[in-house]
């Protein structure tokens, strides 16, 4: 059995302060540990960002990273790279960031800069790029993750890689086709692939096609391509999952869309539908109830009991 075995409300903790990262690079360019009032001066002039992934991001990373700690030859991609705050957040959190960027310092000092810098001219962009420590996979067209971690897997038998592919991604022609791929790894000299579908139900404007599937048409297509299909409905059931001895595995993590973020503003369903899908809360700089509920989203994580401003975080168990 590879990884940690760290208990579940460690690496809840690692989620929470992954999910208040994500959150304050897409909103914040000061104020960063909330000891004050939120105000509009806090908030950054331009919004940009996809945050209806990023839970899910930050969970799948946060066990895959658990159980394979001691693997020198994981590796994780990507797909939907536009949720790249929560992939930087994790970097940031993990040390993997400062290792490449100086300033990505794991204290008060780092957390401005990632924070300040995402999405911003001279900054990081809202998607993997050359300077994402490990990129193989830009990710911000969408499709090509899951071919590119087959790719990444030929050859190299020790090779393991997790792929987390989005629902609406799972909808381009270069996904599906992908699919097929797993007829061709099969053999003592090439590496494992485990096939991830982040099923949260919604894409930019409406659902997908995945999420409106029952349970047992979602297996049946995936062994139909020759895949054993193993279902996670809650995040604590990723250990099992990843434990289990079977053939070409392929995960079903469902999750709801923009989960931890509103649940609703001004009558309409935010959380849980395709609204949550880029930026809630757009006009925070400028309306003062969004910007109040921007201010409860942030402080429903407790942060502050998380990270100290010169140490950095309270409990890095990696």
């Amino acid at each position: 059995m590879n990884g940690l075995g760290t208990d579940t409300a460690t690496i809840s903790r690692r989620i929470r302060a992954c999910d208040y990262m994500t959150v304050a690079q897409i909103f914040l360019q000061d104020n960063f540990l909330l000891n004050r009032p939120l105000e509009p001066t806090h908030i950054k002039p331009r919004l940009l960002g996809h945050w209806g992934t990023c839970h899910g991001i930050n969970v799948t990373y946060a066990y895959l990273q658990d159980f394979y700690a001691k693997d020198p030859n994981f590796s994780f991609v990507l797909g939907p790279g536009h949720g790249f705050p929560a992939l930087q957040a994790n970097l940031f959190y993990d040390g993997e960031l400062e290792k490449v960027d100086p300033k990505a310092t794991r204290n008060l000092s780092g957390l401005k800069y990632i924070c300040r810098q995402f999405s911003w001219p001279d900054g990081f962009p809202s998607h993997a790029s050359p300077i994402t420590p490990g990129v193989i996979s830009e990710g911000g067209e969408l499709g090509y993750a899951l071919a590119i971690a087959y790719g990444a897997a030929l050859g190299r038998p020790k090779k393991t890689v997790a792929v987390l592919i989005g629902d609406g991604e799972l909808e381009t022609a270069t996904a599906v086709g992908s699919l097929n791929l797993v007829k061709l790894l099969g053999g003592s000299g090439n590496g494992h692939v485990i096939p991830i579908l982040h099923l949260n139900g919604y894409k930019i404007s409406g659902p997908t096609i995945y999420g409106r599937k029952s349970p047992r048409e979602l297996g049946e297509l995936f062994r139909g391509f020759g895949y054993t299909p193993i279902f996670v409905n809650q995040a604590e059931d990723f250990p099992a999952a990843l434990q289990k001895s079977v053939n070409h595995p392929f995960i079903i993590y469902k999750n709801q869309k923009g989960a931890t973020g509103p649940r609703r503003f001004d009558g309409q369903k935010i959380a849980g539908n395709y609204l949550s899908h880029q930026v809630p809360l757009k006009n925070a700089k400028t309306d003062a109830r969004e910007l109040q509920s921007l201010s409860d989203w942030l402080e429903s994580y407790r942060f502050a009991g998380l990270f100290d401003e010169e140490k950095g975080f309270h409990d890095r168990p990696y």
